[in-house]
Formats: C-alpha cells, structure tokens, sequence
C-alpha cells in the first residue's frame, strides 16, 4: 500500500509538472500555471473515478493530492525558464506520468470491479486523460495524433501489472512489471519513433468504372 501512495502521488505531481510546462510555454499567470498543473495531474483520475462511481473522488477525499499540484504549479511559475527544451521535457516527463498513473489506475479499477477488462481500461484511462485534456486546452499537438505508440503503452502496462496480479506475484514486482512495460514502450516510441500499421486505404474507383460495372 505504501508503494501504491508513493507512485500515486509521483504520478500526479509528474503529469501535473507537464501541465506547468504546458503553460509556461503559452506564458500564462500563475493562475494559469495551476490550473493547468491541478488539471493535468487530477484529471484521469477524476474520470476513473466517476466512472467506477467512487464517492467521493480521491482528491476530494484526500485533498493533499492538490496540494501536490499546487506547489508543483508554484515551483515551475519561477523556474520553468530555466528549461531550454520545455516541449521536449514535457514529453518525456509525460512518458513518466503514464506508466505510473497506467497501474495505478488498473490497480484502483481491479479493487473495485474485480474485473481484468475494466482493470485495464481504467489504466489506460487514468494514464491518458489528463494528457489529452491539457493538449486540447493549451492547443498544443494532441498526444493521441502523434504517430508514435502512446495508448497502447498505458494498455501494455494496465497489462502487465493485472497480468503479475493473476500470476499472485507480490504487489511490488506486479508495479515494477506495469511500470516497465508502459515506459519501455513509450520512452521506445519517442525515441526510436514506433509506432503501429497504421490504415492504408486502396484508392478509390473512378465515376466512370462504376457507371460501366452497374451497365454490365
């Protein structure tokens, strides 16, 4: 338990830090840096929970969990500039945020469901919600056109941490396995570009070929 808190909140203040970094990059207050940060980092979770019906949300129940966003939100208001790539740390810390938040939220959605599929949906979910939601607000490219593999990482590590629960692996090696695989894919495909086969559509036929089958 005390493994899942630490990752929980390392989770939270990673993806609220990308939330930050999103800000900073359109030059927002300090408002805007917490808002971004609180949205980032609460947001999948907040979805995953109110989807699995849980009352109240973690942050309302435990609302330390904003406090993390906050003070990340705060720190990065004066050191931000510091970064000289701020898109490319956002990515990788991004990268961070998933694999966390990936078996954090199988392991949230295996409590309360019991069910291996709705384990790894609310993994992927929790790990990509807050991404997207803070790619959409700031107009920044979305995660999910990106070309290279970005869901089916939170889904690989939903995976692995469910599949090292099945097997009755110890908790800490079913993390370590989630963790792992999520990042492993997704520090691949940013640095290596992988992607999936993506749809090739055949061209289209020309109006005179179909006028000439429908007269046959």
């Amino acid at each position: 338990m005390f493994l899942l808190t630490v990752l929980d909140y390392a989770g939270i203040a990673v993806f609220a830090a990308t939330g930050a970094l999103a800000a900073s990059r359109k030059q927002l207050d300090l408002i805007g840096f917490l808002f971004f940060a609180a949205m980032t980092g609460l947001g999948g979770g907040t979805v995953r929970d109110l989807v699995l019906g849980l009352n109240p949300v973690f942050w309302v129940d435990d609302p330390t969990h904003i406090l993390v966003c906050v003070l990340i939100g705060i720190l990065l208001f004066f050191t931000a500039h510091r970064v000289e790539s701020r898109y490319r740390l956002l990515i990788w810390l991004d990268a961070v945020g998933l694999a966390a938040y990936s078996v954090i939220g199988a392991d949230k959605g295996l409590a309360a469901t019991g069910s291996t599929t709705i384990a790894i949906i609310m993994g992927a979910l929790t790990a990509t919600f807050g991404g997207i939601m803070r790619d959409l607000i700031a107009h920044e490219p979305s995660v999910l056109l990106r070309p290279e593999i970005y869901i089916t990482a939170a889904l690989a590590g939903a995976c692995g941490f469910t599949a090292g629960q099945a097997l009755g692996l110890p908790e800490y090696l079913s993390l370590a396995l989630g963790v792992t695989v999520a990042f492993g894919l997704r520090g691949g495909a940013i640095h290596y570009g992988w992607t999936l086969p993506r749809y090739k559509p055949r061209p289209g036929r020309l109006p005179e070929d179909s006028l000439k089958n429908r007269d046959r």
